[in-house]
């Protein structure tokens, strides 16, 4: 049996559901009686966020399910993708989780992808500035 889900929105929030976008202009609390495909607004990142390898795979993760008409042709990106990050990082920290969010999706758990991805940005920031050559005056 589906445990409900509760979820609260703030005024003129968005809520990513099953690919359909809600917007609601009042605070809201809503409950989910059955399985759901979903994403809150604060989780959902725009096309000029993705400035990183990482932050890149995650806007083609959470297009699987903010678009589910073309989630094929993203999973397919996806795993295109994470390869190609499978072979440029060494971090053993980064990989394992790589793995875990490569994992997650081919499992159709694609919300439990993006948070480990989102958990990795701090790491891949880090690294991504240790590489950076230090300013010349």
């Amino acid at each position: 049996m589906m445990k409900s889900m509760h979820i609260s929105l703030k005024a003129g929030e968005k809520l990513f559901l099953n690919g359909a976008v809600f917007q609601v202009d009042r605070k809201v609390t809503l409950e989910l009686l059955n399985d759901a495909t979903f994403l809150l607004e604060s989780h959902v990142m725009q096309p000029e966020d993705t400035t990183t390898p990482l932050r890149q795979l995650y806007f083609v993760a959470q297009s699987l399910l903010v678009d589910p008409a073309n989630a094929d042709a993203a999973r397919g990106l996806f795993f295109r993708q994470l390869a190609s990050l499978m072979t440029t990082f060494t971090k053993p920290a980064i990989l394992m989780n790589l793995d875990d969010a490569g994992r997650l999706v081919g499992e159709g758990r694609t919300f439990e992808a993006l948070k480990a991805l989102r958990g990795m940005f701090p790491l891949e920031e880090a690294i991504l500035n240790c590489a950076v050559p230090p300013k010349v005056a």
